[in-house]
């Protein structure tokens, strides 16, 4: 299982990624540790706003593409009404096949 996720950082800003584990990713993070995305070194991240599970490695690394493609304030809509995700994304991917984890 893949996840893909949106984390706000300390500055506001929005972070996407995937990974398996959203529990250990998010604490690489928040450590800034090696392990960790060079984005969050310098944006501290605060909490998980969203993550959708997908089956497959490509699957979650094409709504991480999609997320990136977003504008913030698309992004913040999603956060806050999980159900525009549909209207917001659907014409760019198969949205049946991710969940809603977070």
């Amino acid at each position: 299982m893949y996840y893909t996720y949106m984390l706000r950082c300390s500055d506001q800003s929005i972070y996407t990624g995937i990974t398996t584990d959203l529990q250990r990713r998010f604490n690489e993070h928040k450590a800034q540790s090696e392990a960790g995305a060079k984005y969050t070194k310098s944006h501290l991240p605060l909490k998980i706003e969203a993550a959708w599970s997908s089956p497959s490695r490509s699957s979650a690394s094409k709504l991480e593409y999609a997320i990136k493609r977003l504008s913030k304030a698309q992004k913040e809509i999603i956060i806050r009404d999980h159900t525009k995700f549909l209207s917001i994304l659907g014409d760019k991917l198969n949205c049946n096949v991710y969940e809603l984890v977070v």
